[in-house]
């Protein structure tokens, strides 16, 4: 079988305190990869966390950028690795390989000095990064709670693990990946297989219109201030 883009790091039991705000990630890579913890963390009340995906040609901080500013708003913590070519390997190389590893050393480092909410992990991204966050969120549902897919364009061949819920976002004038040929595709793919979808169009082309972008916060965050109100 065909190596699998499945991550191994999880989230455990941590005390110790922590430094909040923005700061690079040492797990090594091509490039540099990132960390925001907001201000108000505090390791005896755990926090939902978002890895972000950045679109071809950007970098970390492009990925970091869709939701930093609602961060400290609404106690989200978030990691962006960078793909250590100009986009992901299954894009790129047609095959899962560093990308998968860095992701996996990036969590870990999150999961080893932060404490996450239990069960409220979500992956999202952008263009390539959202096709990646779909890739990633169907083959680790037992990690990946959500998964945000800004445009998106496929998803990779994976064996798929848990049912995490999606939400999907796509331009009806998208010229970059047009919406026919890939949401439209995707969107009844992820029903059929019983996936939790919450699929908007809107009226754009290749973009995040902040609207998609402050629902798509809010529906990841109520969730997990639900899922912290049980912990």
């Amino acid at each position: 079988m065909p190596i699998q883009p499945h991550l191994h790091a999880r989230p455990g039991q941590v005390t110790g305190a922590a430094p909040s705000g923005l700061y690079t990630l040492p797990i090594g890579g091509s490039r540099d990869s990132y960390l925001y913890v907001p201000p108000q963390y505090d390791p005896a009340r755990a926090l939902p966390l978002v890895l972000l995906l950045h679109g071809a040609g950007g970098s970390a901080h492009d990925g970091l950028r869709i939701f930093l500013h609602r961060a400290d708003l609404d106690g989200l913590m978030l990691v962006a690795p960078a793909s250590q070519a100009s986009s992901w390997d299954i894009i790129v190389k047609r095959a899962y390989g560093k990308d998968i590893d860095l992701a996996d050393r990036a969590l870990d480092y999150v999961f080893s000095n932060y404490a996450i909410v239990p069960g409220k992990v979500a992956v999202g991204g952008f263009s390539d990064g959202a096709s990646y966050a779909l890739t990633l969120g169907l083959a680790n549902g037992d990690l990946f709670s959500h998964v945000i897919a800004f445009s998106p364009g496929f998803i990779g061949p994976v064996e798929a693990r848990g049912v995490p819920k999606v939400f999907m976002s796509h331009g009806t004038r998208d010229s970059v990946l047009p919406i026919d040929d890939c949401s439209r595709r995707l969107a009844p793919v992820l029903r059929s297989a019983a996936y939790p979808l919450v699929y908007h169009e809107f009226n754009g082309g290749h973009e995040i219109p902040a609207e998609e972008v402050r629902f798509a916060i809010d529906w990841f965050a109520n969730d997990a201030a639900q899922a912290g109100a049980r912990a």
